[in-house]
């Protein structure tokens, strides 16, 4: 695997280890989430994150095996260019159902 790439994987890994982070004293509860700015704030940085390290991937590697890149890619966009249409719901069902399985792809391609 190139070096950029692999520098790459390790960004997304690092910044789902963020969130995952921010749920250690707590439980993950969307009422919480709704209400705390800070931890939207993190969450959402931390998506950007791992969009923007998505996009390099595809660039440099267009065929790597990661579910759902291009919309990983798209919810970057979205934070960023639609930030007065990100909803709550969608961020917290990208947090509690999607980033488990982008964890486990990032942690088998690192190795």
């Amino acid at each position: 695997m190139a070096e950029k790439v692999l520098k790459y994987l390790y960004d997304i890994k690092f910044a789902i280890d963020e969130i995952d982070s921010f749920f250690e004293n707590r439980p993950k509860r969307f009422e919480d989430y709704a209400v705390d700015i800070l931890l939207k704030r993190g969450i959402e940085r931390n998506l950007e994150i791992i969009g923007e390290a998505m996009n390099r991937i595809l660039r440099e590697n267009p065929e790597i095996n990661i579910a759902n890149a291009k919309r990983i890619v798209g919810l970057r966009n979205q934070i960023i260019h639609g930030y007065d249409s990100v909803s709550d719901e969608n961020i917290w069902g990208v947090v509690i159902r999607h980033l488990p399985q982008l964890k486990e792809e990032i942690n088998n391609l690192i190795g």
